[in-house]
């Protein structure tokens, strides 16, 4: 079988199962859902993809609008990198750091975007109170660590800069006190620490916001992708495997899964990319104090292949990074080894731990590297939030109440200037994975540099 792409499948596939991560062998028991679409279907806005963003829209639409909202998800609710990411709910937007907000947008803008990424943040607290989600939440904090001395001026030198322009409390952390209070290991140069972030059990969040939804009056089917879509008048017409489904406004909520020929306005403008996750067994006693792994902070480090990495609660340790440039599955078991002698390296006194879970799932960049959460250009009925560059757990979620907002016409929600901006095609998108494997080994390169 050709591995999936969704550069050329048509879809992710129909009805499959959770991938065997650590959050499947821990999330309990899976709530229901409204099984597949009937055979029609008539509806205000029909939502393409049951993930983060897609069922956030559905539950802000019907809980504060009161619309008739019907939720198309191809597999299972939080099948995608919604229930298979890190556990990472902080302040980002896009691959932008906080200084590149200052550079690119000035100060005033960046106090605005900065401002929208806190809020997003902050709904993912809410929405996890008015929902009572029990998601393992806890207040982690954002370690963005030097792996090497001559990288740690950079980080102080953002630290700065939040303070100095965004009036935010970031602090650096010498390697010293890093390495004391946090984590030790041969790669804890220094580290930018941001108070702010949540660590949570990513798929028992989604199935926290599924439930939220079908309690709010959204229908949530599964095993129902779009195989077809046309507009008729002012009806958009998408087929499933079992009928039709008619409806006055359509929400894209498919990120790195996004099928190329989904609509006109997405085409060749996404570069899904595949990140890949391992799960430790549980560290013992011997290898916490030999490592100092004490932190309960989230952790990134400055590369242009980036890592992340946190504790979990029963001494696990998660630690993932960029995946293959094709999701090969004899070459997985190689990428998981990979991955573990990258932590290993980082911490050596973890040699010999093992790997209990690993997998892997597309996340979506775009050309400029900023996410986009807007209408279509050529269609005010059409909706969509993409391109959350791999750090979307708290934005995709906000991006559903924005597009709520949206849709529902409430001035009382401000948008993100920012996520407005139409989108770039990729050249030869067809293409991509050719020069792909070429940036990888040249950010290797950089990464390996002093």
């Amino acid at each position: 079988m050709k591995p999936y792409d969704p550069i050329f499948a048509d879809t992710p596939g129909t009805g499959l199962g959770y991938p065997g991560s650590y959050w499947t062998a821990t999330s309990g028991p899976v709530p229901a859902d409204d099984g597949v679409a009937p055979v029609a279907v008539d509806t205000d806005i029909a939502v393409i993809g049951g993930g983060y963003t897609g069922l956030s829209t559905a539950y802000h639409l019907a809980r504060r609008y009161g619309r008739q909202v019907t939720v198309l998800e191809a597999n299972r609710p939080g099948w995608g990198c919604s229930g298979r990411n890190g556990g990472f709910a902080r302040m980002a937007f896009g691959r932008l750091s906080f200084s590149d907000m200052v550079g690119r947008f000035g100060r005033d803008g960046a106090r605005r975007l900065f401002g929208s990424t806190m809020a997003s943040l902050d709904n993912v607290r809410e929405m996890i109170g008015d929902g009572a989600i029990d998601c393992d939440a806890s207040e982690a904090g954002h370690l963005k660590i030097a792996p090497k001395a001559s990288r740690a001026g950079a980080l102080e030198a953002e630290a700065e800069v939040m303070r100095r322009e965004l009036e935010y409390p970031a602090e650096y952390l010498p390697a010293a006190q890093l390495q004391r209070d946090h984590v030790g290991g041969t790669q804890s140069h220094g580290a930018l620490r941001i108070p702010d972030a949540l660590a949570v059990h990513p798929l028992k969040l989604s199935l926290g916001v599924l439930r939220m939804a079908r309690a709010a009056g959204a229908a949530v089917h599964s095993s129902s992708p779009v195989t077809a879509w046309q507009k008729n008048g002012a009806t958009h017409r998408l087929t499933t495997p079992h009928g039709i489904v008619n409806a006055r406004e359509v929400v894209i909520a498919t990120n790195g899964y996004t099928p190329t020929a989904l609509h006109p306005e997405l085409r060749a403008t996404l570069f899904p990319i595949l990140s890949h996750i391992i799960v430790t067994r549980p560290m013992t006693d011997a290898e916490i104090a030999g490592s100092n792994f004490i932190t309960g902070h989230v952790m990134t480090d400055v590369r242009k292949l980036m890592f992340y990495w946190r504790r979990l609660p029963d001494r696990r340790i998660l630690f993932g990074g960029r995946g293959l440039i094709a999701d090969t599955p004899w070459r997985n078991a190689n990428h998981r080894d990979y991955l573990l002698r990258e932590l290993i390296a980082k911490y050596p006194a973890l040699d010999g731990i093992t790997v209990d879970y690993d997998w892997h799932g597309w996340v979506c960049f775009t050309r400029d590297f900023l996410p986009r959460i807007r209408r279509a250009t050529d269609d005010p009925t059409v909706h969509y939030a993409v391109g959350y560059q791999g750090s979307g757990v708290s934005l995709s979620l906000y991006a559903g109440r924005l597009l709520a907002a949206q849709i529902a016409d409430d001035a009382g929600e401000a948008g993100i200037d920012a996520a407005r901006l139409p989108l770039a095609r990729f050249p030869a998108h067809a293409l991509l994975r050719i020069p792909q494997r070429a940036m990888f080994y040249w950010y290797r390169f950089l990464d390996s540099r002093g």
